[in-house]
């Protein structure tokens, strides 16, 4: 999903600085958003790295799997966004983090994976409300994905969710609808860096952006 999102901002002209989960420069470092934000002072963050959810039923799950995703994808927006306000970023700047769909519909399978993703949302709009009554023009706004089976979190999910139903995997993917992919993704988020206004959160699906 990252890739997808990177090449459709560099395609678009933007100047496009990616950050990896490696050990050189980790994005869930909690120094390297600061020293990223004053190196580079974009203006448009875009937080789409986390962690691979352990998909088990829930008694088959012990706390340091289920709890994963709160570990590394709430600690990455939290450490970020943090940032992001504290700096602050410069005026007319946005950041858009990536949730899920499942912080809606839940996620029996993959531990606290919906309840990471629905505080991902929670904590981009306290943010956005805090930018408001510091008078600081910075956009926060949350993306939720609905079923993103090509992706590195997307793929196993969706061939657990096949298992659990007793389906072939054609057959599930083929009842979901529209699916999304990196390049929809990417597409929408060039559609958000050009809009002229971006509400608190959308939804996200094979055929593009939706309100929340």
């Amino acid at each position: 999903m990252g890739r997808g999102i990177a090449t459709a901002l560099a395609e678009a002209g933007a100047e496009v600085v990616a950050v990896s989960r490696s050990q050189g420069v980790d994005a869930a470092d909690p120094t390297v958003a600061a020293r990223l934000l004053d190196r580079h002072d974009p203006q448009l963050v875009v937080l789409v790295a986390g962690a691979t959810p352990h998909m088990r039923a829930l008694g088959q799950q012990t706390w340091e799997t289920f709890s994963v995703n709160w570990e590394t994808d709430v600690r990455i927006t939290f450490n970020w966004i943090r940032e992001a306000l504290l700096k602050p970023m410069r005026p007319g700047s946005r950041v858009v983090v990536f949730s899920s769909g499942a912080a809606i519909n839940g996620s029996p399978l993959s531990g606290g994976y919906a309840g990471a993703k629905a505080t991902q949302r929670f904590i981009t709009a306290y943010a956005r409300d805090e930018a408001q009554r510091a008078g600081l023009d910075i956009t926060f706004t949350a993306l939720l994905p609905y079923f993103a089976p090509m992706t590195g979190v997307g793929e196993p999910a969706v061939r657990a969710y096949a298992a659990r139903a007793g389906q072939s995997l054609e057959s599930y993917l083929e009842q979901q609808g529209s699916l999304v992919t990196p390049e929809i993704a990417g597409a929408a988020l060039v559609e958000l860096a050009r809009s002229d206004d971006l509400a608190p959160a959308y939804r996200l699906t094979g055929s593009g952006l939706v309100e929340l």
